[in-house]
C-alpha cells in the first residue's frame, strides 16, 4: 500500500471510538480504517449486484397488492388476523 500523510478532521467521539476499536483489536488505527473502507466497498458491490433497486422491488409489491375491501384494517387488525370479536 502506498502511504501518504493526510490530515482529516473527525469529531472527537468518532476518533475516540476508532481508537478504542484499534486498541481492543491491538492493531493500528489505519488498519481499522482500511477494514471499514473494505467493508463499505463490499456492501456497495452487493448493492450494485442486485438485479433490482429497492424502488423497483417496492413497485413489484405494489403491482401484486390486492384490495381486501376492508376500510378499518388498522383499527380491527386482531379481528382480521385472529378472529377475535370486534370492539
Amino acid at each position: 500500500m502506498d502511504t501518504a500523510i493526510v490530515t482529516i478532521q473527525l469529531p472527537v467521539k468518532l476518533y475516540d471510538d476508532l481508537q478504542s476499536l484499534a486498541a481492543e483489536e491491538q492493531v493500528a488505527l489505519v488498519e481499522v480504517l482500511a477494514r471499514l473502507v473494505a467493508a463499505a466497498r463490499q456492501r456497495r458491490e452487493r448493492l450494485d449486484d442486485c438485479s433490482q433497486t429497492p424502488t423497483q422491488a417496492f413497485q413489484r409489491i405494489l403491482e401484486r397488492a390486492t384490495d381486501l375491501g376492508v376500510a378499518d384494517l388498522s383499527e380491527q387488525h386482531d379481528h382480521y388476523l385472529y378472529g377475535t370479536g370486534r370492539q
